[in-house]
């Protein structure tokens, strides 16, 4: 059965900030009592001005390692097809000894077509890109056995996408932690259907940590009626974020309030 610990992570996205910014956001959230800072991996925002302020999300990382001393990150999510695989492996070793066994690595096949146009990917079909990540995972698991030094820990893979056909194949074979945006109804459907993926591949589901984007209401509220629908299908870890350039923290400290007042604290 899934943990009863909830964990919170909040992303802190690359776009619209200076780096000043995003650095004193991350020391917030960790000051704040948040588990997981995450980032995305993208080469240009994804929405407000297109060609606004916006950072690399691995030497982001590297950097945010450097100054947190106890929440967990990694990218929410790297896109596959960006790196060489074995090269994913041996940055994902490095940034897991900088931050001391911190590190989460949320992989995906990517999605948007500028960020292939610009930087010299072929972006292909959504199909040939899930193709890719499933022959890669093999490839990255198997680099990390290989590295010297070792990575600190078992470096934990989470697999974001709803896909149900491909992607949750994938993430039956490969995922630590499964992150989606469905709304309970969804979430309750995708899950009978990952349920089989796991059975087919002979996979106990109960290994995989849940993990959802948390939806808020009209003013930006959370809606924890919903938190407590998806706590009870098996979530335990909700996911917000703080947006450049101003990085509003509020949902970020009321998933936290949430959480002392369903543990009672």
């Amino acid at each position: 059965m899934p943990s009863d610990n909830i964990r919170i992570a909040v992303q802190v996205t690359n776009q619209h900030s200076t780096y000043a910014g995003i650095r004193e956001t991350v020391q917030r959230l960790e000051d704040l009592g948040v588990d997981i800072v995450l980032n995305w991996d993208h080469f240009f925002p994804l929405s407000g001005d297109p060609d606004g302020l916006h950072f690399e999300a691995w030497t982001m990382l590297a950097a945010i390692a450097e100054q947190t001393s106890r929440v967990e990150l990694g990218p929410l999510v790297n896109c596959n097809l960006y790196r060489n695989p074995d090269l994913q492996a041996d940055m994902a070793r490095t940034i897991d000894h900088i931050s001391d066994g911190r590190f989460i690595f949320g992989t995906g096949s990517g999605w948007f077509e500028r960020d292939f146009a610009e930087y010299g990917y072929e972006f292909g079909t959504v199909g040939s890109r899930l193709d890719a990540l499933a022959a890669d995972l093999p490839r990255i698991r198997a680099r990390w056995q290989k590295l010297n030094p070792a990575p600190v820990r078992r470096i934990p893979i989470l697999i974001g996408g709803g896909g149900e056909k491909k992607t949750l194949r994938i993430v039956a074979e490969h995922a630590d932690i499964w992150h989606s945006f469905s709304n309970p109804e969804t979430l309750e459907r995708k899950l009978g259907i990952l349920r089989e993926h796991c059975a087919a591949v002979g996979r106990d589901m109960d290994e995989i940590e849940l993990s959802t984007g948390v939806m808020t209401r009209t003013g930006g509220h959370v809606d924890t009626a919903v938190l407590e629908r998806q706590y009870e299908l098996g979530v335990r870890l909700f996911q917000t974020d703080a947006d450049g350039p101003d990085h509003d923290l509020e949902a970020a400290r009321q998933l936290l309030a949430w959480r002392r007042s369903f543990r009672g604290e």
